[in-house]
């Protein structure tokens, strides 16, 4: 009953294979190999457009690279007050853009409210060298609060960006499980809505370690190069990124281990739903649950072997608690099982 992250699980068989596979023989370094070069192909497949494509190894520096390539003197960037970026990142995408500033913008279900984004940006009026100056808005999907932006809403937040001549990043670390449950393509969901930049994630959803920084508008990527490798970030065995990667696509592997992750948290739900002892937080569509759980009820799944998070009250939720009660999150994985869920519902009880 291992629900305190999708960090927790591990790699799924046919991505553990493709690296073993990998490990024999010899292949050209710094992303220069032929497996490298197909993965790259593959990418334009996907987003079916070219696009110029970054292995990293961490989302972490998957976000703050793709910032620091739009990165100003004075920039700032505007994001949800609860993003990953700003919460959870330990200043890295400041240190990385040279001391660029996040700029919080509040929102229900932890997307950011477009009419709360025009008027941030309007607090940096152009030339206002004391205030600085806008230079990017990053939006994630799915979000912390594991909701999703509709296509609707990306293309709004899409719209703003391009009125104010800002690029559009998506924090995408759990892109698949987000995807799955709109039921739509990854063009859809990003470029064909005004995204530019992407943090592909891949190791929540199956892989060891596989995250990709996806320009889809290749020509914002000039410096990226040069970035990454001062950032170290450019893998010599680049290789067994994109190893991970091709088994991750084959056959629409990553698909499947998202809509596992998606069906297990909707098990889930229904479970906490119907359980005198908790009772669901808010509504989400991934495979991130947040509950309301009795103190005795957390304690007594916890001793019997559960794994999740205690988790902060949202800001526009204050009163969510009653006496006795505490949050939770719980995440569910491409390895979460029927017997995980049904295990921790009974406990519950």
């Amino acid at each position: 009953m291992f629900f305190a992250s999708d960090n927790w699980a591990g790699a799924h068989p046919r991505i553990a294979e493709s690296l073993a596979r990998e490990a024999t023989g010899y292949a050209a370094a710094y992303g220069t190999s032929d497996l490298d070069r197909r993965m790259e192909e593959r990418f334009n497949d996907l987003f079916q457009r070219e696009v110029a494509v970054f292995f990293v190894g961490t989302g972490t520096a998957a976000n703050s690279l793709a910032l620091a390539s739009v990165a100003k003197p004075g920039g700032v960037t505007f994001c949800h007050s609860e993003a990953h970026v700003t919460a959870d990142e330990c200043g890295a995408p400041e240190f990385l853009t040279g001391a660029c500033r996040l700029v919080p913008v509040h929102g229900p279900g932890g997307k950011m409210d477009r009419d709360a984004l025009t008027a941030a940006i309007g607090r940096f009026p152009p030339g206002a060298v004391h205030q600085g100056r806008p230079m990017a808005v990053t939006i994630t999907q799915a979000t912390e609060s594991g909701t999703v932006y509709t296509l609707d809403e990306i293309e709004a937040i899409g719209t703003i960006a391009r009125e104010n001549d800002l690029p559009l990043h998506m924090d995408g670390a759990r892109f698949a499980n987000a995807l799955v449950a709109l039921e739509t393509t990854p063009a859809d969901m990003t470029w064909k809505r005004g995204v530019d930049i992407l943090s592909f994630g891949a190791t929540k959803n199956g892989c060891w370690c596989a995250e990709a920084i996806i320009f889809l508008r290749p020509e914002l990527a000039r410096e990226m190069p040069f970035i990454r490798k001062r950032s170290a970030q450019l893998f010599s065995k680049t290789r067994f990124i994109s190893a991970q990667f091709e088994a991750y696509f084959e056959d629409g592997l990553w698909l499947d281990l998202a809509r596992n992750a998606n069906a297990m948290a909707d098990r889930l739900r229904t479970g906490i739903g119907g359980s005198a002892k908790s009772r669901l937080a808010w509504s989400t569509t991934t495979n991130e649950v947040f509950a309301v759980l009795t103190k005795d009820a957390a304690e007594r799944t916890e001793a019997k072997g559960a794994r999740f998070y205690d988790w902060p009250i949202p800001a526009e939720t204050p009163d969510l608690l009653q006496e006795n009660e505490m949050l939770i999150r719980l995440v569910t994985s491409f390895a979460t099982t029927e017997e995980d869920v049904d295990r921790f519902v009974e406990f519950l009880a």
